[in-house]
Parts: structure tokens; sequence; C-alpha cells
């Protein structure tokens, strides 16, 4: 699928592939200190060989991945949206979007985390559960373009837990 973002820029967005390892593992490395902080809740300097296996071997049921590539650049990944439906409450799925720096703020996590709900409502999936800082307004308002039906939202010791309702 072919998208344009409000600057215009255009990307391409399609589920990822065993083939990008090598992209993740490219993009990964190019993130800021911040954005990894903000992704992972915690350093993380490298993604290992069986993490890039489990990040882009997917089923595309259970466990959805979205990339995004800019068409002027197909081999840099911009940004992934993913969720990986829980297995004692097979309805939710753990929600989460990471974004290239150079991407952040143009709307670009907006776009995945849509698509990705729409691609997750079409495999049964009807909430979104993530757990992030909660000093991260940007994934927050991403959530907030998904849905406005907050199931649940709680803060401790600087991480918050929120479930969104997809079908609202």
């Amino acid at each position: 699928m072919f998208h344009t973002l409000p600057d215009g820029t255009k990307i391409h967005l399609r589920p990822i592939q065993a083939a990008d390892k090598a992209r993740l593992s490219v993009a990964h490395g190019r993130l800021s200190e911040e954005t990894i902080r903000r992704r992972y809740l915690a350093a993380k300097p490298r993604v290992t060989n069986s993490e890039l296996t489990y990040l882009t071997e997917v089923d595309g049921h259970n466990h959805i991945a979205l990339a995004a590539f800019p068409v002027e650049d197909p081999e840099t990944l911009a940004g992934i949206a993913r969720c990986v439906r829980l297995v004692d409450t097979p309805e939710t799925a753990e929600f989460a979007v990471v974004v290239a720096d150079a991407f952040q703020g143009r709307g670009l996590g907006t776009l995945l985390a849509r698509e990705l709900a729409t691609a997750a409502q079409a495999a049964g999936i009807r909430r979104f559960a993530a757990t992030m800082l909660s000093d991260n307004g940007a994934v927050r308002h991403v959530m907030d373009t998904i849905t406005a039906d907050l199931e649940l939202e709680r803060t401790d010791g600087g991480v918050r837990e929120v479930i969104i309702d997809l079908a609202a």
C-alpha cells in the first residue's frame, strides 16, 4: 500500500518480511538513545539475531507487523507498528510502534497505528494494550487517533499502561 504523509512524503507500507532482518538491524542502530528509551523503556544497544527472527518472521494473525519505507529510499526502514495477541485474552494484543528519528512528528506513527488497527480487527483483535513511559506523549497521542474508547489507563512509577477498544 502506498500512502502520502501530510508533508508530501510518499510511504510504502507492507507487512514485515523475513528478508527485512538487515534493514531492521540497521534502522535500530540509527535510533537515538531517546527513541530507544521510549520504545523499550530502557537502553537497548542492539537487536540480537533471535530477536530479529522473532520481529520479522510473523504469522500475520497472532503477530502482525507493518513496515514503512519511503518510496524514494526503499531500503530505509522508516517505522514499524506491531501487535502480538495475548494468549490468555486472545481478543487483546500488545501494541508497539517505533518511528525513525528522521520521520518523527510527520504523521507516520499515526498512519502505522491506523493501518495496524485495521489489520488487527480483521484478525479478530478488539483491543490494544500498551506499556509506555508516562512521559511518552507521542504514542499516547497515536493511540488516541485510533479510538476514543479508553478501557484502562494507569500510571505507576513513571510507566503508563493503556488498553484501548478498537471497535469504538
